[in-house]
């Protein structure tokens, strides 16, 4: 029982010890090139946060009421 009590602090403490500075690319490396249209660099901050797309809102609303289709020209019976 000591030995699970010792072990999750330590794990715990681990946990708590991470690097609180900002992220800087390793010496001797530079940061990715800056785009064209780009006014200023991207900070570390905004390279690491993902673009909109990787994160679509979802949309999980159910069909509450049966609605009437509108009339679509194109669908054309098989010939």
């Amino acid at each position: 029982m000591r030995v699970v009590a010792a072990s999750a602090l330590l794990l715990l403490a681990l946990g708590a010890c991470g690097v609180r500075t900002p992220l800087e690319p390793p010496p001797g490396e530079a940061l990715p090139v800056q785009a064209e249209t780009a006014t200023r660099p991207a900070s570390s901050e905004e390279l690491l946060e993902p673009p909109p797309i990787t994160r679509p809102a979802r949309v999980d609303e159910l069909i509450t009421r049966s609605e009437e289709r509108e009339e679509d020209r194109f669908d054309l019976p098989p010939q």
